[in-house]
């Protein structure tokens, strides 16, 4: 994990150095940072815990007309001071990068992202991550390929493909209530996604219309599950108004989703591999998940009142059931903005990390958290209103595919000597799996509701305070299942001495409740210094 962490950091900081022209405007901030952090757990007698942080990173940028590059990557060492606390290595990167090999013509996009998730939404949800904390593992994932966008006198053509690859870290720290069946761990996808589209705008014709195919596969290791799509469609657009257009679609599509089965032990339980995955049986046919095919349609409304506003729903038939999504984006002033998105789709974990991954725009802000290093779950742009949020995908790590629904929202605004951002959100999983083995998650339902809100006040020139809210909840579908409730508010000062070091504190308090357990809170207080080079 750690060799391919630092691999894809080094080939694009080597982008950043090497491969941008020389009049691109580019800003290379590499850092290192010493901590001292203590870690007070108000349960367990009030047990009190320290430990050193050294930690290395890179924030940087590149932009111009053919390059856009967005790098933020951080390696931290933390080094225990007592025994009954173990060292750790920590990677937290995000990378965003888009290259125009032929300008107007042909475009190269990808992606990287190194973080920590939990792994069973049934499990522990602690924020303050350290090497003792249950549920949590090292994540990495990367997307890449290019994509075609052109004109052929009035049409417009397109096509893209896309190449994606998740990695997870072995675990087997959960801790689950008595009579809860254990689950299948996570290991690696690979995902190919290939679409093409040809259309032309209205005006010509009194509407618009496109005609779309794609094709998509995923292959995870564990127990070789394979995912296949395909779908063809026409779409039509028909302006009514200046402001407001109808929205019509219909095609086809094919999806089949299939695993092998667990080998078992003699009492009929899943064999597990010395990494904590289901050994595959080798002599198992191919078990069907999910099958769907047929007829797709949807209907809907396009609403731009001003250019500050636009509006857009569908509902129709798609994956086999009814379908509605949506979105608005609404600039409230010059310096505030909201974003608003309702989705449904088939996805997976790996399938839905480089997806989300992908609506990241190049020039992001790193927005982490003071005490632990890690991103927060809410990555914002530029400009109000844009970025999204990664918590829909890593409220925890499902090994089978699933349904997936859900609403976002994304605020962000300055003013003065403030910024502040807010993102919140609730995510519904319908599992999908083969019936008829020992347990199956088939037709289990998971919720789960995210709130993040985050402010900036600069003090003075060289000064400034930071705080953070968190609010998560989650609940599992399986019978007897525990639901989990997170809180946790951090803040953070820092001041610049001379130009290049800076000091900083930060403390925090953070408590999560399992039902049916004691609510376990605990604090952290950090002082350190970083130089910036």
């Amino acid at each position: 994990m750690r060799r391919i962490c630092l691999g894809w950091i080094a080939a694009l900081v080597s982008a950043l150095g090497f491969g941008a022209p020389a009049a691109a405007e580019r800003a290379i901030a590499p850092y290192i940072e010493v901590q001292q952090v203590l870690d007070a757990d108000f349960n367990n007698g009030g047990e009190v815990l320290t430990y050193t942080s050294v930690a290395a990173g890179v924030d940087a940028s590149v932009s111009n007309r053919r390059i856009a590059v967005g790098l933020s990557y951080r390696y931290e060492r933390r080094i225990a001071w007592e025994d009954n606390l173990g060292d750790e290595d920590i990677h937290s990167g995000l990378a965003r990068a888009r290259l125009a090999l032929v300008p107007n013509l042909l475009e190269l996009e990808a992606g990287a992202i190194a973080t920590r998730a939990r792994g069973d939404i049934r499990g522990d949800a602690p924020t303050f991550l350290t090497v003792d904390n249950s549920n949590i593992t090292q994540v990495i994932g990367f997307y890449g390929g290019p994509t075609l966008s052109t004109h052929v006198g009035e049409l417009m053509v397109g096509g893209s493909y896309q190449l994606g690859y998740v990695k997870v870290d072995d675990y087997d720290g959960v801790t689950l209530p008595p009579g809860q069946p254990r689950l299948d761990n996570y290991e690696s996808s690979t995902s190919h996604n290939l679409s093409g589209s040809i259309g032309m705008a209205s005006g010509p014709l009194p509407f618009g219309w496109t005609v779309s195919a794609g094709y998509q596969r995923e292959d995870a290791s564990q127990l070789d599950q394979r995912f296949e799509g395909a779908f063809a469609r026409g779409d039509i657009t028909l302006p009514v108004s200046s402001t407001l257009a109808l929205t019509f679609g219909a095609g086809y599509e094919d999806i089949e989703i299939s695993e092998s089965a667990p080998l078992r032990n003699p009492d009929g339980t899943p064999v597990i591999s010395g990494n904590g995955r289901f050994v595959t049986d080798p002599n198992s046919p191919r078990l069907l998940a999910y099958e769907t095919d047929g007829l797709i349609y949807d209907a809907g409304v396009i609403w731009r009142p001003s250019r500050r506003t636009t509006a857009q729903v569908r509902a129709g038939k798609r994956y086999g059931a009814t379908a509605v999504t949506g979105s608005l984006d609404h600039r409230i002033s010059p310096n505030s903005a909201i974003r608003v998105g309702v989705y449904h789709g088939i996805e997976s974990f790996g399938r839905s990390l480089t997806r989300n991954l992908a609506a990241l725009p190049t020039d992001f802000q790193p927005s982490r958290n003071p005490l632990t290093g890690d991103f927060n779950s809410c990555i914002f742009g530029p400009n109000p209103g844009t970025g999204g949020c990664l918590d829909e995908t890593l409220q925890s790590i499902s090994t089978s595919n699933f349904r997936s629904r859900g609403v976002n929202l994304l605020y962000s605004a300055r003013r003065g000597p403030w910024s502040l951002g807010i993102g919140a959100g609730y995510a519904q999983r319908r599992y999908l799996a083969p019936t008829g083995l020992f347990f199956t998650v088939d037709h289990v339902t998971d919720d789960s509701f995210m709130l993040q809100v985050t402010a900036d006040r600069r003090l003075t020139a060289r000064s400034g305070i930071d705080f953070a809210l968190y609010a998560d909840w989650y609940d599992s579908g399986i019978a007897g299942a525990p639901g989990v409730t997170a809180l946790g508010a951090t803040t953070a000062y820092y001041r610049s001495i001379g130009e290049q070091l800076r000091a900083q504190a930060a403390l925090g308090l953070y408590s999560f409740d399992r039902e049916g357990s004691e609510a376990r809170i605990s604090g952290q207080a950090l002082i350190g210094v970083r130089y910036d080079f």
